[in-house]
């Protein structure tokens, strides 16, 4: 109507062959836009923003993204607007042919399994590791430094997104202070390619690593400690609640495995140890 209306027909004429009424024209062209329509945008905009940074998620937890955003909606909003535009988690359907392999890494293999370092903050090695509580699974993702083979870092989450890795960056830079150059290097888990983790690594100068697809051996180092916290504390008990599986972690690596358990690489010292000797060596020979 507005085309003809512009090459000189008159709206009522249109209106009259079309069988349309006027008024409802008029009503759309002075608010093309209904304020529906746009909250229905804003709450579109929010669900993609978080399928784009975690791809594996399933609209329950994009829903939860939402919402932390500011863009609170029904489940049964979500699941529709979700349905209506394919956004639905990378495991959540199974597609015939091949299986779903993991996305494209956002880095290249910097290690090639050379896990050694000549000094502190050179290369990090990070994974996430999930377990069953009664109140359900606790996930966590650890930073390990291949020069004494300490935790620098960790982030424990009832839920395994891209900021569990991200927080577990944070903490490791905050106790590590300058860390530029340093290589972190992780598998290809969607919490590690996403774009909140690249930025966190840019924004401390840091350098992103990935192994290959189904090859374990790329992130050996880092898999060894987890078999070590799996045996010694995860599969000791049954744990009630998360937060006794959380206090048993912490405890864990900060008393034991940092301050107790000797390790033969590091010539039968604790990695509390050999930094303090390591350091200080260093310190002499400047």
């Amino acid at each position: 109507m507005t085309e003809l209306a512009a090459d000189g027909v008159p709206v009522a004429v249109t209106c009259r062959v079309l069988k349309l009424s006027r008024q409802p024209y008029y009503r759309w062209l002075a608010n093309p836009i209904t304020d529906a329509e746009l909250v229905a945008a804003y709450r579109a905009n929010a669900l993609f923003d978080a399928h784009r940074d975690d791809p594996e998620f399933g609209y329950r937890f994009l829903l939860d993204e939402a919402r932390d955003a500011g863009e609170g909606m029904a489940e049964r909003t979500a699941w529709r607007i979700c349905r209506d535009n394919g956004w639905w988690s990378a495991f959540g359907k199974r597609r015939r042919g091949k299986g779903r392999r993991p996305g494209p890494p956002v880095h290249d293999d910097l290690v090639r399994r050379e896990f050694t370092a000549d000094a502190p903050n050179r290369l990090w090695l990070s994974d996430i590791t999930e377990h069953k509580t009664g109140e359900g699974k606790l996930y966590l993702c650890a930073i390990k430094d291949v020069f004494s083979n300490r935790i620098v870092g960790y982030s424990i989450s009832d839920r395994m997104k891209a900021r569990l890795a991200v927080d577990a960056v944070n903490s490791a830079v905050a106790r590590r202070g300058n860390v530029a150059g340093c290589v972190v290097h992780t598998d290809r888990g969607s919490q590690f390619r996403a774009r909140k983790m690249v930025r966190a690594l840019h924004h401390h100068g840091m350098v992103g690593s990935m192994g290959r697809v189904g090859a374990a051996g790329d992130n050996a180092a880092m898999e060894s400690f987890f078999s070590l916290l799996q045996k010694n504390v995860l599969n000791r008990r049954s744990w009630d609640t998360r937060e006794q599986l959380r206090i048993a972690i912490v405890t864990w690596i900060e008393r034991t495995y940092h301050r107790r358990r000797r390790q033969k690489r590091l010539h039968g010292l604790t990695p509390v140890e050999y930094e303090a000797i390591m350091n200080t060596d260093v310190a002499l020979a400047a």
